[in-house]
Order: C-alpha cells, then structure tokens, then sequence
C-alpha cells in the first residue's frame, strides 16, 4: 500500500489553511488550535514547509506564517517533497539507491517511467485545488495533450462508448 505519512497530511492541512487565511501571519499555537493538531506536530511541518521554501516566517509580535507563494503557485508534490523527501515509489528510482539488483534489473526503466507519472500527476494538484469544496465539478487532471485525431472514449457504467 502506498500512503503518505501523517505529518505530510498535517502540511498539507496546514498549507491549505494558510492559503484560506493569506491576509493574516499565523503563529504556530494559532494553526495548531485551528487545525486541531498538536503544537510540537505542527511546529515540526512548519520547520520543514519553510526549509523548503514553501512558508514565509517572520519573528516579532506581529510575525508569524504565511505561504511564500499563491496556492495556485504551489503543487502537492512541493508540499510531499518538503516533508517526505524526493517521492520514489521504489528504491531504484530514489536518488539514494541501494539496490543490489539494480545494476542488471530489467524493470527498472519501467518503475522510472511509473514513478514519473505519479509525480506529474501530483506536480499538476496544486494547493488551490485543494481549497474547491468536493461537491463542485473540478478539472480533471490531464497525463497527456489531446489531440483532434483521437477518438475519445469514455467509460460509462462499466462499457466503453464513444
């Protein structure tokens, strides 16, 4: 099973507050009484979304978080990056690979091209989509350019038509 960790989810909750709430600096108590997760938790992603580049922080009375970009600006794969590390679904597509079979593996090649596609597919969510309510119609995320000379099909109740 594939899963993100609890803290990558904490981000992105965190994240998507912020990006509700872009006229104020947020301090840490006050994410972490909005989102209703621990203060040391939050404390911890908030570390590392701004290592990342992702959050602004500013010291002071008045200081506090504030997302370094327009959410439109930031992709899910940024924030999963930020906390989890480069995504690699399998170890011979990890920038620190330690695979004794990798040298003579033939499936390799594939894994690349499958966690390629899972990382585009995340870079292509941004965090605004994040913020449309589940029962408004979003776009749907697009692999690859369509074409005129491509017949689509569609899948409807189980059968291809089109």
């Amino acid at each position: 099973m594939l899963r993100m960790g609890k803290l990558t989810d904490y981000g992105i909750v965190l994240m998507s507050y912020l990006a509700q709430k872009t006229e104020l600096q947020h301090s840490a108590h006050t994410l972490a009484d909005a989102v209703r997760v621990p203060q040391p938790t939050v404390k911890k992603v908030l570390k590392s979304l701004s290592s990342a580049g992702l959050l602004k922080s500013e010291r002071g009375a008045t200081g506090g978080y504030s997302l370094s970009r327009r959410a439109n600006a930031i992709s899910i794969a940024e924030i999963i990056t930020a906390i989890e590390g480069p995504i690699a679904l399998t170890e011979c597509v990890s920038d620190q690979s330690h695979c004794e079979q990798e040298n003579h593996c033939s499936i390799q090649t594939n894994w690349t091209r499958i966690n390629d596609a899972v990382f585009h597919a995340l870079d292509e969510v941004k965090l605004s989509d994040m913020l449309v309510p589940s029962t408004v119609a979003v776009s749907p995320i697009h692999f690859y350019p369509l074409t005129s000379k491509v017949d689509l099909k569609t899948l409807k109740d189980g059968e291809l038509n089109g």
